[in-house]
């Protein structure tokens, strides 16, 4: 697993749950060390090994603490160039949707290292969407439903959600659009002179 993703799981745990608590799980994880480097490759049993640690000092299923990774990499301010990666995909939440099978891509252009699951996006019309994640290690489609949820509120959309399983390495989110202005969303500008979007 490349080590900008476990370094991400890192960043996540220390500044929604403290340093203790990251020390504890690489306690329970056996990992010998307490800290990802970010341009390092690492054996992917590592990173279940840390989930699994996380889940047993933090007390919540696994898919649980995958979604709230997820919101955090969409929503934490110290993460707001993510965010601003993610609000290039469009102009409303619908148009972000549209965008997700060019995710990847573009964040390579961003992180050259960087490896994420592979996204295919279908529109079922009447606001209903298939999101099929790709990916050899199991959780990205959790990561992506705490993505599209903080996204969604981003772009002040309701949103129902559902992860709804996966097979042979392919997870699968449903997203059904409620309401596309549910409510404000938040201010994005493309650079810090430019005008709010």
């Amino acid at each position: 697993m490349y080590g900008l993703i476990n370094r991400s799981i890192q960043c996540f745990i220390c500044d929604t749950y403290g340093p203790d608590s990251w020390k504890t799980i690489t306690g329970l994880a056996g990992l010998g060390f307490e800290n990802f480097e970010a341009m390092m490759s690492y054996d992917d049993e590592l990173t279940g090994a840390v989930l699994s640690g996380a889940t047993s000092h933090l007390s919540k299923p696994t898919e649980s603490i995958l979604e709230d990774l997820g919101t955090y990499l969409a929503s934490h301010p110290n993460l707001e160039g993510v965010r601003r990666l993610l609000r290039f995909g469009g102009d409303s939440f619908l148009e972000f949707l549209h965008s997700l099978d060019d995710m990847p891509g573009a964040a390579r252009l961003a992180a050259p290292d960087l490896i994420l699951p592979q996204l295919e996006t279908r529109d079922h019309l009447g606001g209903v969407f298939t999101l099929y994640c790709r990916f050899p290690v199991p959780g990205s489609g959790h990561v992506m439903v705490g993505i599209l949820r903080a996204m969604a509120d981003d772009y002040g959309t309701l949103a129902l959600l559902e992860h709804l399983g996966g097979n042979s390495g392919v997870e699968t989110v449903k997203i059904q659009l409620l309401e596309t202005q549910f409510a404000a969303g938040r201010s994005f500008q493309l650079s810090s002179a430019g005008p709010a979007a």
